[in-house]
């Protein structure tokens, strides 16, 4: 019933997880932050428990509900010497966007089942996603660390729904399908996958034209694939996303501007045009001073 009000609603899929402590995430969590692989972002010391247990989040949780929500696009930039944006920045926030469904599923579940405890997540507070994703069956995690859909690849958003209420649970995802493949660890530009299932956060791409307030290390002059905000490279060659399908949510279709703005103009772009473009754009994350230090860093070779 839950599930399938989560497809009716736009979700891409549903799976159910029994809201219990992270125990395999734990060491692996510690590992990753004592390599200080979370770079500049020290909020991903705070809130160790919380992370690894959902109950420390809501009281008297229960279940899991994790969702996932196509963003994939065929559509691309039309001069392709402009500097790049993820594709998941195409469009409208996606924080809004899935918050709204979930709101809705909310609603869904109150209406049917009766009142309620539970909180929505997405990307926005101390929940491992992934974790929580494979746990209800929806994919694994591949050697650059993000979900992979046996069905539609890994061009998705997440989102949780953490609740009160004992639901069926699915079963956990528990094979892994990235097999010899190396493709995404030799495609990084910045070499930010360090080994298999490992990323050093302060390598990767999106870390550096996003999540980082301060000057960008020079050690990454000419090593940034022309990225201003975000990077696809590890997702663009995984050989699962060639089941990858168009989205089908108006929220994420490309604001009319952007796909067409040239190179000079990007290096020239005003807080005008940054304002109307990137409106209700996950690009306002990073304000104006950040993408025009990430564009500037670009000419420097």
């Amino acid at each position: 019933m839950i599930k399938t009000e989560a497809l009716r609603l736009g979700f891409s899929s549903c799976g159910i997880s029994k809201a219990t402590f992270l125990e395999q995430e734990a060491p692996k969590l510690e590992n990753w932050l004592k390599n200080d692989f979370n770079g500049k972002m020290d909020y991903m010391n705070n809130h160790f428990d919380k992370r690894l247990d959902p109950r420390l989040l809501v009281d008297d949780a229960k279940s899991i509900i994790s969702v996932t929500l196509n963003y994939f696009t065929p559509a691309k930039q039309a001069d392709d010497k402009a500097p790049k944006l993820s594709k998941y920045a195409y469009g409208m926030d996606y924080h809004y966007v899935l918050k709204d469904k979930l709101k809705a599923l909310t609603n869904f579940i109150t209406e049917e089942i009766g009142e309620v405890n539970g909180r929505a997540f997405v990307d926005s507070a101390p929940v491992l996603d992934k974790a929580w994703a494979q746990k209800g069956g929806l994919g694994w995690r591949g050697k650059n660390t993000n979900l992979i859909s046996k069905n539609n690849g890994s061009f998705f958003f997440l989102g949780e729904l953490i609740v009160d209420l004992d639901l069926q649970e699915d079963a956990p995802f528990t094979t892994d399908h990235c097999g010899s493949c190396t493709r995404c660890i030799d495609a990084c530009p910045t070499d930010a996958i360090v080994a298999p299932y490992v990323v050093d956060g302060s390598k990767c791409i999106s870390y550096l034209t996003i999540e980082l307030k301060e000057q960008l290390p020079g050690e990454f002059k000419g090593k940034m694939d022309n990225w201003m905000f975000g990077c696809d490279v590890c997702q663009d060659v995984c050989p699962w996303n060639r089941f990858s399908v168009p989205n089908q949510e108006p929220s994420f279709q490309p604001h009319p501007d952007l796909l067409h703005i040239k190179k000079h103009e990007w290096e020239d772009i005003t807080t005008e045009v940054f304002q109307k473009v990137f409106k209700k754009s996950p690009v306002k994350r990073t304000k104006y001073e950040g993408l025009k230090r990430n564009i500037d860093f670009l000419k420097q070779v």
